[in-house]
């Protein structure tokens, strides 16, 4: 499967744009703040129905305008074509249709056009707090498994209500047990499906990962990753029992799976305290690509790639070794973006594989090949 074309209206600092795509690789080129990433982020949003850089839907509208419009049109092994199209305005609800047909949960179209996004922001895995490496895990597992999803919204659903009850009880000084009780219930069966597919997924995912690690930086360092988890000795049913008297008195829920962690290891010492920027930067790249390899085995299909400037602080070696992993026959289409024209006239006439070039200027594509 892959992009063949792409329109949009008023996404970010795009008024109009039709681009059409190669097959293989393919690249946004510019200085910074013309739009390259912008055009990146509607690849994205139309895969996973909201913006990878933006947390507030109407923050992609272009400035002055009252809403955007993306389409995209895909092959499907060259005898099928899908189209999926986003219409989203300041006063109106999104609209996400695939083949004209409207979405009822946007959940049910996460999955349909596999994607990985790698970016500068991925360093905020290895260096930022617990939720954004569970976010990340939950992304992956439920590209191709719709079920985790329903279970993680149904479990983020009852955590909001037990939380707001804990407040009420505080404010009110009273307590209710069955009241507390039936949304431990709702929470207890979707916790263990979530736990177990997030210790099933790292056993496969960390062999990925490490021989990733190790073309990218080559094998100078041995990585790991280790699943934290409070459900690892006890069932939520005990945690939530053991903790209520400290749930009663903070006024939230302390224990479950929406405290789990996944520990980022370099020779055995933490990423984020001893870890290059270059380390970490691989560290990052690694874990999109194994990501990529991952949902392709499991699925059969080849997700999009998308690069976002990767290449800084990756020194020429490790870029020409990335260039070479990602031409390679197991990844499918990528686009990739860079500042400098120089540079990525190089990469590409040694990748020798099919390719088209895109000039980005204030908003705007020039096709240079």
């Amino acid at each position: 499967m892959y992009l063949k074309q792409l329109r949009l209206s008023n996404f970010k600092n795009i008024p109009e744009e039709v681009l059409s795509f190669s097959p293989k690789l393919n690249c946004f080129v510019g200085g910074n703040g013309e739009g390259k990433t912008n055009l990146l982020d509607a690849i994205y949003y139309l895969s996973f129905c909201k913006s990878y850089f933006n947390a507030i839907d109407t923050q992609v509208i272009r400035h002055g305008e009252e809403g955007f419009i993306l389409h995209g049109r895909y092959s499907r092994n060259g005898d099928r074509e899908d189209e999926v199209s986003c219409q989203l305005g300041r006063s109106l609800r999104k609209q996400f249709r695939f083949n004209a047909r409207e979405y009822d949960r946007l959940a049910d179209h996460i999955g349909r056009i596999p994607l990985v996004m790698i970016s500068p922001y991925d360093r905020d895995l290895i260096n930022e707090g617990s939720e954004v490496r569970r976010r990340y895990v939950d992304s992956v597992i439920s590209q191709f498994d719709p079920r985790y999803l329903d279970e993680l919204i149904t479990y983020n659903k009852a955590l909001g209500h037990r939380n707001a009850l804990l407040r009420r009880f505080a404010e009110s000084r009273t307590f209710n047990e069955e009241s507390l009780m039936l949304w431990d219930r709702q929470m207890s069966g979707p916790s263990a499906y979530i736990h177990d597919q997030r210790k099933a997924f790292l056993q496969g995912y960390i062999t990925l990962f490490a021989s990733y690690f190790e073309l990218i930086s080559g094998g100078r360092e041995e990585v790991r990753i280790e699943y934290e988890s409070q459900l690892a000795d006890n069932g939520q049913d005990d945690l939530f029992l053991e903790s209520r008297q400290r749930d009663l008195s903070l006024r939230f829920t302390s224990t479950g799976i929406h405290k789990d962690d996944f520990n980022f290891l370099i020779d055995g010492f933490p990423a984020k305290k001893f870890g290059s920027q270059g380390q970490q930067k691989s560290f990052a790249v690694a874990l999109k690509l194994a990501q990529f390899d991952y949902i392709r085995q499991l699925t059969g299909a080849r997700p999009l790639l998308l690069l976002d400037d990767v290449f800084d602080k990756l020194d020429d070696r490790r870029v020409e070794q990335l260039i070479h992993l990602v031409s390679d026959q197991r990844f499918g289409q990528v686009f990739i973006t860079d500042t400098s024209m120089e540079r990525i006239g190089r990469i590409f006439a040694e990748a020798a594989v099919p390719h088209r070039i895109f000039h980005i200027r204030g908003g705007q594509a020039e096709t240079l090949e």
